[in-house]
């Protein structure tokens, strides 16, 4: 969290600013190593409404992270200190966020703390997921094969991540596209064409009187569509910000039709992926299910690992715990009860993860496969259906003169 403070710096001059530490004392503490003689420190608690709405910003992203991991896993391996490690990478730093990241660490370090315990003061770059990692690398000792664990792992997932990402801009940019030049024409082109029709007095074909009732309506009642739009866009916006309206919407996600599948698949690839790489690193099955559980994305998924941890904790397997939800596959279900019972649920999880992988990337090549012509014919159809309704009607007057 962040802390404001007053200090007396070397020269004597007062300095106030602000300082990111998991409490006060850290935050002392930071302070005085760098030479200052702390006046004040206190919590910041006060948050604008933007940075709330908009704290998705103050991430770095993943694909920054999987640079720096890669590249601490290079610099342990050549057997360079922590210490010196850290400070080099937050000067060749391009990322202003993840460079104040890294100085603060490098400071920590030299202070003292240990590499995770500074890294857990900055949750906007590193995860639950990646500290308790590095945790367990001290602990035993293998640091650098953690950083090469933590490096795979966010390759991997920033690879299927992106992938999925890219795949979903595409239709909706189609369907932003298609719904603004339907609007546009039923607001702006169609009622100069249809006052010209009527004007003539004819009769008008059924499909014709309804594509101009419809622009009629938009034309007459926009503030009111308005209105339903912003009123429909804020009650997502709650339901975003509410953690009972996140599990709702997390929910929605699944159940889309042919999206859902693949958010489905992404998900069970996700934790299949976390799991391996955490028991590979030597941490717990309790503690890898609930960061798993904290870093899956999806409340659905998060509360049915919740459930199996107190499940294991009550004398259960993993897999006895897993076949109670629908959204854990069968065949899910039945390799981690093998892995159970022949003690080979890390390479059963590595195998789950590569089989999902596959299934996410199959699924999003087809899906970008089929929605680009379907998007366009649809597109057609639809403005060609518009077009159509105005048109003929035009041309018929042209021949009866």
């Amino acid at each position: 969290m962040n802390f404001n403070y007053k200090v007396i710096d070397p020269a004597g001059r007062e300095v106030s600013g602000q300082i990111d530490a998991v409490n006060n004392d850290t935050a002392v503490s930071s302070l005085q190593r760098r030479g200052f003689i702390v006046v004040s420190v206190a919590a910041d608690n006060k948050k604008n409404v933007f940075q709330k709405s908009f704290s998705f910003f103050d991430k770095v992203p993943m694909k920054d992270v999987v640079i720096m991991s890669r590249q601490l896993s290079a610099l342990f391996e050549a057997q360079v200190s922590a210490l010196k490690a850290f400070t080099l990478m937050a000067e060749n730093s391009e990322n202003g966020m993840l460079r104040f990241a890294l100085q603060t660490i490098s400071q920590d370090i030299q202070g003292g703390i240990s590499i995770s315990a500074a890294m857990e003061k900055h949750p906007n770059a590193f995860s639950s997921f990646y500290v308790a990692m590095v945790r367990a690398g001290e602990e035993s000792g293998k640091l650098t094969e953690t950083f090469k664990y933590l490096a795979d792992y966010l390759e991997r997932q920033y690879e299927l991540v992106s992938k999925t990402r890219n795949a979903l801009i595409y239709p909706a940019f189609v369907v932003v596209t298609f719904v603004v030049v339907v609007v546009l024409m039923l607001t702006l082109v169609i009622p100069q064409l249809s006052s010209v029709l009527i004007d003539t007095g004819q009769q008008l074909p059924i499909y014709t009187q309804v594509v101009i009732d419809i622009s009629n309506f938009f034309v007459k009642f926009w503030p009111l569509i308005l209105v339903v739009a912003i009123g429909l866009g804020s009650y997502f916006w709650y339901l975003s910000s509410r953690e009972s309206g996140k599990k709702i919407l997390d929910g929605w996600k699944l159940s889309l039709p042919v999206f859902g599948n693949l958010y489905e698949k992404l998900y069970l690839s996700r934790i299949a992926d976390n799991m391996n790489t955490m028991l590979s690193a030597g941490i717990p099955v309790l503690h890898a299910l609930e960061i798993t559980g904290a870093v899956v994305d999806n409340r659905v998924y998060e509360d049915i690992l919740k459930a199996t941890v107190e499940d294991v904790r009550a004398g259960k397997q993993i897999s006895e715990s897993f076949e109670k939800y629908k959204q854990i596959p069968a065949i899910m279900v039945q390799m981690v009860k093998v892995g159970e019972e022949t003690g080979s649920l890390g390479q059963i999880l590595t195998t789950l993860a590569r089989f999902y992988k596959r299934e996410v990337d199959n699924a999003v090549d087809t899906l970008i496969g089929l929605i680009e012509p379907i998007m366009i014919v649809g597109l057609g159809v639809g403005v060609g259906f518009l077009l159509t309704a105005i048109l003929i009607p035009i041309y018929n007057i042209a021949g009866s003169l």
